[in-house]
């Protein structure tokens, strides 16, 4: 194990314990104190990982998240923040973190979610969702009603506005795209997008995030989805009933 953690976090005692955890666990490590020295760092060292505060002197991780965003697409990152309420998710999520995890979490929490952020990331470097097992091909866009997804841009076009996907709402969509009218369980999602194979309320919780995002963007009328089907008790899928 070689794979490279930048972790940026300003309170000095969780900095050097999640510094300290993740070197035993074999990783190497960089460490960054404030927002601005993170994204210095992303730029020179371009981590496998990167673990964000959100809270951070200088410039806030969302700040830094949006900033990597723009450079780079695949990169797992992931999250730490010390407040619970949905709409903290949620504005990390749309900015493009792959997960997040609220303190005080713990150590083995904090590395079953970096095992799983870098396996994801390793998977997308290697070609996307729809290369994982051979279920299907995904086309290069998709026009559902009067919505165009591009999955190569990360982009969908609807009445005529454009807005950006993440990486991982790009993934989860592919995975879903590629066994069109058939229910898939959130745990398989789990493990294909998310590379976690464990059932947690919380990581299910974050299956049902990015749906509700993806929703937001593709659906007419995200209230009533017409191509994101909740299937109860079981997980999503795929079925546009557009004629």
């Amino acid at each position: 194990m070689n794979e490279h953690i930048l972790i940026a976090e300003d309170d000095p005692a969780i900095l050097a314990g999640v510094s300290d955890l993740l070197v035993l666990e074999g990783y190497s490590v960089t460490e960054a104190a404030d927002g601005r020295s993170a994204l210095e760092l992303y730029r020179q060292r371009r981590p496998d990982l990167v673990l964000l505060d959100v809270m951070m002197p200088l410039m806030s991780g969302y700040d830094v998240c949006r900033a990597i965003r723009r450079e780079d697409s695949l990169t797992p990152i992931v999250m730490l923040t010390a407040k619970g309420e949905e709409i903290d998710k949620v504005v990390g999520l749309e900015l493009g973190a792959d997960d997040y995890i609220v303190k005080p979490f713990g150590m083995a929490e904090l590395t079953a979610r970096v095992r799983a952020a870098i396996r994801r990331g390793e998977l997308s470097h290697g070609g996307g969702a729809e290369n994982l097992d051979g279920r299907g091909n995904i086309p290069a866009s998709l026009k559902i009603g009067e919505t165009v997804i591009n999955f190569e841009s990360m982009s969908v076009i609807r009445g005529g506005r454009p807005c950006q996907l993440t990486h991982k709402e790009t993934e989860l969509l592919k995975c879903l795209v590629a066994k069109r009218g058939k229910a898939v369980p959130r745990e398989e999602l789990l493990e294909t997008v998310w590379g976690i194979d464990a059932d947690c309320d919380v990581t299910t919780r974050s299956v049902d995030q990015h749906i509700a995002r993806l929703r937001q963007k593709i659906e007419e009328n995200p209230g009533t989805p017409r191509a994101l089907h909740t299937v109860h008790g079981v997980g999503y899928r795929f079925d546009p009933d557009f004629k």
